[in-house]
């Protein structure tokens, strides 16, 4: 099997890198490029997932509409599954754009992959991370620390999960997150004495942690493949 791409990205804005999704997505149909494994942040964005098709969106934003976008807060509907949710600095995206052909066109075992690949980064970090039956995403107690909201079409993904990392992280104080009353957020930040690891060794884990979750071997570059 050829190795996992990951590229890393840095910041970039939310509708750059749905663009560059999109592309990566039609070119994988196409089998014109390998799987790739986008690793990025955004600057301050809500986005607001499909929610299984419910008429309004955006019913658990908390904050005022007008005063977000006074601040340079990006307000997107995605065509990620899931409710509201908050990217922004301290924040580490994962956008993987694989065909799930080699691991059996499983949506459920997709989403358990992404679990898999942020509980063990966060266990090589020492934080004892896990699943909440019914609740997609990783959490500590009942806490949150990476929220997972994916796409399939045609088996490839796009979309994927975020990990929270440092930071006030204020953004989640806009919105209900995922909708969901009684749950709260937190980070690694948060669950370690300092100093928190640097951006580049949480890269690294993230990475060797998708390599063993997708069993393959990984090409780290700075740009995706080139699309014939």
């Amino acid at each position: 099997m050829e190795a996992l791409i990951v590229v890393h990205v840095g910041e970039i804005a939310y509708e750059d890198a749905w663009a560059l999704q999109r592309k990566l997505h039609q070119a994988r149909c196409d089998d014109l490029i390998g799987d790739h494994l986008l690793l990025l942040s955004h600057p301050h964005t809500l986005t607001a997932g499909t929610r299984g098709g419910k008429p309004d969106r955006w019913e658990n934003l908390q904050a005022n509409r007008g005063d977000l976008l006074a601040r340079g807060v990006a307000l997107i509907d995605s065509d990620r599954g899931g409710d509201l949710t908050w990217h922004g600095p301290g924040q580490l995206v994962a956008y993987p754009i694989v065909h799930l052909g080699a691991y059996g066109s499983d949506v459920g075992h997709y989403v358990w992959m992404l679990e898999a690949m942020m509980i063990r980064a966060l266990s090589a970090l020492g934080i004892e991370a896990a699943r909440s039956p019914g609740y997609p995403g990783v959490w500590i107690g009942s806490e949150k620390i990476a929220a997972i909201g994916a796409r399939i079409q045609r088996w490839v993904t796009m979309h994927g999960v975020a990990l929270n990392l440092r930071g006030p992280l204020e953004g989640f104080g806009w919105i209900l997150p995922c909708g969901l009353e009684g749950r709260g957020v937190t980070s690694v930040e948060r669950q370690l004495p300092s100093p928190p690891p640097s951006d580049a060794d949480i890269l690294a884990l993230v990475t060797d942690a998708a390599g063993a979750v997708f069993d393959r071997a990984v090409e780290i570059r700075q740009e995706p493949q080139p699309i014939p």
